[in-house]
């Protein structure tokens, strides 16, 4: 039995336009989850036990942005749609069309904590708990975009009465996908790692908090891939198993692993 789809809500991508000036949502997600994701550092980063000062969170909000649209846009060229990019070159800095992956700007991520870890002297695993704890903020935000756009949508859902049918979709009742990615690998997540947080036995162990966010993100976007319909572009990469559900393993693997091993560690004395 095949279920009549809800109608898609569109909205306009666009936010506001002032002649030729433009601000789309999918960029308002971006400086919402940032700003947000900044505040709730410094409020983690003032609690004990410290590690530095919370006024160099500033610094590092610079130093994760720029991990975020380079890697992530680096990210999405290099995994998704590195043909298409390498016959079209100049299209790679065009972010306002889209095409951002989360895995890129993940790994970006990482590495302008390791340059910020390094320029205050702090514990690297340290800030990337913080780093770690703010992120299901902006992600949240990014999937609540990924909606509003019409993009990313879900598996074709005949029996499921929530389906819609999305505009670059086709009349096909669908999935929508990119809300249970925002309920998973933001709210929940966000949830857990906020118990875990604000746990000062935990946070003197640093690397607990961002091991929780690589298993839970990987386990939360395994799941979501169920019910998202794979990049046209790459199809199932091995029989029922796609791009991002094999970029999820490794952060399963190794968050599970940073787990287990900062657990064991003594405690961390902070300064």
């Amino acid at each position: 039995m095949i279920l009549p789809a809800i109608p898609f809500p569109v909205i306009d991508p666009v936010a506001i336009a002032i002649g030729p000036f433009a601000i789309r949502w999918y960029a308002l997600a971006y400086i919402a989850g940032i700003l947000l994701g900044w505040k709730y550092a410094v409020w983690l980063a003032r609690r004990r036990p410290v590690f530095f000062e919370a006024k160099l969170i500033d610094d590092l909000v610079f130093y994760a942005t720029l991990g975020i649209v380079l890697g992530g846009r680096l990210g999405y060229v290099l995994f998704y749609n590195p043909g298409y990019y390498l016959s079209h070159p100049l299209e790679i800095f065009m972010v306002w069309q889209g095409g951002m992956s989360f895995h890129g700007g993940f790994l970006g991520v990482v590495a302008a904590t390791a340059l910020f870890a390094r320029k205050v002297g702090a514990p690297m695993l340290a800030i990337g708990d913080l780093v770690a704890a703010a992120a299901p903020i902006g992600i949240f935000f990014g999937r609540i975009a990924n909606f509003i756009n019409g993009e990313l949508f879900g598996r074709v859902a005949p029996d499921v009465p929530w389906a819609m049918a999305f505009p670059h979709g086709g009349p096909i009742p669908r999935h929508p996908s990119q809300l249970y990615e925002a309920a998973l690998e933001g709210l929940l997540l966000f949830v857990v790692l906020f118990l875990l947080a604000r746990r000062e036995s935990i946070r003197r162990k640093p690397g607990i908090v961002i091991g929780a966010f690589f298993a839970g993100y990987g386990i939360a976007r395994t799941i979501c891939e169920f019910f998202r319909e794979p990049d046209v572009q790459l199809g199932f990469i091995l029989p029922h198993v796609t791009m991002g559900q094999i970029l999820s393993l490794p952060m399963i693997v190794v968050g599970t692993a940073i787990i287990l091993w900062a657990a064991r560690r003594d405690p961390v004395v902070s300064k």
